[in-house]
């Protein structure tokens, strides 16, 4: 199929498996699109002092996709001109230097797409039920929560 015959698309995937940038990246082409804008959220070796060995994700699957479908419908309010949105998030074990999370969105101009990522990264991280907890080099590990959790201390009121 050419892009032509092909509306808008969401695309979510929640997998276990190293994630790909270049195929996030060609998941949003769009001839009429002159801007895919793109972040790629990776592994850091050092939290707090401490060295991080890997991250760990869990997610509940059914609640993460709906979530993330209610936040592609925000973004597509707020920037009409959206064509495609794309979310691929890992699961399980994540190396130091390897994506976690890659967001990608194409528009005809890049303002737009510019903006819907930085939405979209701080919505997901905000209200998706998915969990991360790192692992240091001492065989320690933390849960960690996200500052921007509608239900982290002192968010809801």
């Amino acid at each position: 199929m050419n892009d032509h015959d092909r509306g808008p698309q969401d695309l979510i995937k929640l997998t276990h498996d190293k994630l790909s940038a270049g195929a996030v990246s060609e998941d949003v082409l769009c001839a009429s699109c002159g801007a895919v804008s793109m972040f790629i959220g990776t592994t850091r070796n050092t939290f707090e002092g401490k060295k991080v060995v890997q991250l760990e994700y869990e997610a509940y699957i059914p609640m993460a996709e709906s979530q993330l479908k209610k936040i592609f419908s925000e973004i597509r309010e707020r920037w009409s001109t959206v064509r495609h949105i794309c979310v691929h998030h890992r699961l399980g074990v994540v190396p130091v230097t390897e994506a976690s999370v890659i967001i990608a969105i194409s528009s005809p101009h890049r303002s737009e797409s510019l903006e819907a990522v930085a939405y979209c990264i701080n919505a997901l991280k905000a209200s998706v039920p998915i969990w991360k907890k790192e692992v240091y080099e001492t065989e320690d590990s933390t849960w960690k929560e996200n500052k921007e959790c509608l239900w982290a201390e002192g968010v809801l009121k």
